[in-house]
């Protein structure tokens, strides 16, 4: 964690009934913390902080003046579509009227999705989405036209009318998030002006001693196997195996462009991996010594085995981008 996102807590001593402030450098840390009854003060000192990550960026987007254009990119499972959501609430407070977009429904038909080398369906690659009517669209309503939002139909692979139709006011701005937001292409003919570019990731993981810390891509599998688990029906065997092509990804259409970013988002929750260990760990048990997933299963336990539980979830607020993962969050996805 960053000097910044240091989290400091009150202690009472119990004998001498003195206050006395730890500081949350690592795992020990964190983990004594929990053992000595601090779990919710963990959570919202971790919660506030994130709270202001999220609001120095909305006020850099307002202080522009000139941004139309929100773009929210960043690898997977990073929270990004959780932090579009609680960024909406931020420039709205801000006086702002955002309006967020789904980059999901500018997918083209399955039938024109490009091909990767093993000759499936490429959804990673940017030409996944029909850039000539996305362009289009943002270039109409910046010039105050209407527009007719598309809807992409997961199902069928296909293209529809959404029936939404949508018109600018002088003070709305867009938001997009997706993993390609901050590529060129995107957004080829709209001025640099008129956007902000966004990258969200799980930036500095928390320490395991001075010399290491957890690896933010585990971070982001531990991530994606609870919410494949959940919300899928998806095995972790599965999730793990198909994560390779998830990287490559990654490597080819999302770190490349991280360096046009205006801002970026450090979307670690300090004490996420002590919420997902009990959650996560039973998942990946179901991965046995034959199959070829059962060494990074046994490496992710291992680094959830670091973490004491936090069993008690109603601490965790209904907006917390770890309800994007857990559940039980307030926003619709």
């Amino acid at each position: 964690m960053t000097k910044e996102d240091t989290i400091i807590l009150q202690v009472h001593d119990k004998k001498t009934h003195e206050l006395e402030f730890i500081t949350l450098r690592n795992i020990k840390d964190l983990n004594f913390a929990i053992d000595n009854g601090m779990a919710r003060d963990v959570i919202n000192m971790s919660e506030i902080l994130m709270d202001q990550r999220i609001n120095k960026i909305a006020d850099d987007i307002s202080d522009r003046g000139t941004a139309r254009v929100i773009l929210i990119a960043g690898p997977s499972s990073s929270g990004k579509t959780t932090f579009s959501k609680r960024m909406t609430l931020h420039l709205m407070a801000n006086g702002m009227k955002p309006y967020p977009i789904s980059l999901d429904d500018y997918f083209v038909d399955r039938t024109r999705t490009p091909i990767d080398e093993n000759g499936e369906y490429d959804y990673e690659s940017v030409h996944a989405l029909d850039l000539e009517l996305l362009n289009k669209h943002i270039i109409q309503l910046l010039a105050g036209h209407e527009i007719e939002l598309p809807r992409y139909d997961f199902p069928t692979g296909t293209s529809q009318k959404s029936g939404k139709r949508l018109r600018l006011d002088d003070d709305m701005v867009l938001i997009f998030e997706g993993i390609h937001g901050l590529n060129p292409l995107l957004t080829s003919q709209i001025p640099n002006e008129q956007k902000f570019k966004i990258y969200a990731a799980p930036i500095a993981p928390i320490h395991i001693d001075k010399d290491n810390m957890v690896s933010s891509t585990d971070s982001r599998l531990i991530r994606r196997i609870l919410r494949d688990n959940k919300y899928r029906g998806t095995s972790a065997q599965s999730t793990i195996a198909r994560w390779p092509s998830v990287r490559r990804g990654e490597e080819k259409w999302v770190f490349p462009f991280r360096q046009f970013a205006d801002a970026e988002f450090n979307s670690v929750q300090y004490y996420e991996l002590a919420i997902f260990r009990d959650k996560v760990i039973p998942i990946l048990d179901e991965i046995t010594p034959e199959m070829p997933e059962y060494e990074v299963a046994q490496r992710l336990k291992s680094t959830l085995q670091l973490f004491h539980s936090i069993t008690d979830y109603s601490h965790i607020p209904s907006v917390s981008l770890l309800r994007e993962f857990t559940g039980g969050s307030s926003f619709r996805y």
